[in-house]
């Protein structure tokens, strides 16, 4: 049998690094090549060599480089950033060819912890998610600057609604022609700004009304087509969680815990994971636990009781923990939310 050999690539945005080493650990080749899954794995397999594992770090094109070496039949993994940066972090001289051979050391050791890699279907609900999201965050940005810029000249604009909001600031500014002159480029930036997210967003809704997860996910109280659109675009395979209690883990809404000797602390939660899961989690716990409005449920009962307790900020972070449970299991398990302990029969 012939011996296997370990790659380690530490990836930038034009070259790549390479390092390859042997079973004992020996750098049996070095390279630096185009950023290109192509030129990368035409040139590993060039070489000739039975590998074992291809190691690179999660990253912006770790994706897109991944699929080409899968492609090609390589055994690569992708590799979560934290655990990388712990493990290289011991380094005096940090570089890319170093980086390349602490990644190839940590393929032949086995030292490493694999990250998920979504499918194109997820990585597009993604960027539909993120790109709507960036509209909207820069429409309240020329919004909430134009409340605090004309203000400065007595002109408050007040509460006003999305829709009369271009109307009222005209109104106030139609009188100062100095004002006009800059304030008015800013209602047009804004208007073409509202202009496509509404597009996208409706390019969200149709998504969501033909997806069949979407809809189930939909059952439950609090969440909406962007939240279920999240987790749906997030989670991308249920079947990565062995258990549906992991999945608040992973996104990081359980506590960090410090223990040591004598001494065991319970701090806040850990925050790791995509922070667009966990913000969709929370403000989908919020709607449920503070609107009026739907039906009473198990899952708020519970929530209220631990508000009653804790607080209402602990109760929002323990509903959004275990929605994301919940939602976990209606996905593997294809149920719709249970509103009562009867459907449970």
């Amino acid at each position: 049998m012939s011996q296997q050999h370990f790659a380690g690539l530490d990836i930038s945005v034009k070259e790549t690094a390479i390092c390859i080493v042997d079973q004992q650990g020996k750098v049996v080749h070095r390279a630096s090549v185009e950023s290109d899954p192509v030129v990368i794995r035409e040139h590993l397999l060039d070489l000739g060599l039975a590998f074992g594992r291809v190691g690179l770090e999660a990253g912006p094109l770790s994706s897109w480089l991944y699929a080409g070496l899968v492609d090609g039949g390589l055994p690569a993994i992708l590799v979560e950033t934290r655990h990388m940066h712990a493990a290289l972090s011991a380094r005096i001289n940090k570089t890319d060819r170093n980086d390349a051979l602490g990644i190839a050391q940590m393929m032949r050791a086995g030292l490493f912890k694999p990250v998920h890699v979504k499918s194109p279907a997820s990585q597009q609900r993604r960027l539909l998610l993120t790109s709507r999201k960036l509209l909207q965050r820069k429409a309240y940005d020329i919004e909430n600057d134009l409340r605090g810029q004309v203000r400065t000249f007595g002109l408050k604009i007040g509460v006003v609604g999305a829709a009369s909001f271009d109307a009222r600031v005209r109104e106030l500014v139609d009188d100062h022609s100095a004002i006009a002159a800059v304030v008015i480029p800013l209602l047009l930036a804004r208007e073409a700004l509202r202009t496509q997210l509404a597009r996208l967003h409706k390019l969200l809704l149709d998504t969501v009304r033909v997806d069949p997860i979407c809809r189930r996910l939909m059952t439950a109280p609090g969440v909406g087509p962007v939240v279920a659109l999240t987790y749906r675009a997030c989670v991308d395979n249920p079947a990565r969680f062995s258990r549906s209690k992991n999945v608040g883990a992973h996104y990081g809404l359980t506590p960090r815990l410090y223990q040591s000797g004598e001494v065991s602390r319970t701090g806040r939660v850990s925050r790791c994971g995509d922070a667009m899961m966990r913000a969709a989690l929370y403000e989908a716990a919020l709607v449920l636990l503070t609107s009026p409005r739907g039906r009473w449920n198990s899952l708020k009962a519970w929530g209220m009781g631990v508000a009653r307790r804790r607080g209402i900020q602990k109760a929002v972070v323990a509903v959004a923990r275990k929605l994301a449970i919940v939602l976990h299991r209606m996905w593997r398990d294809g149920t719709q939310f249970r509103w009562s302990a009867a459907q449970t029969v």
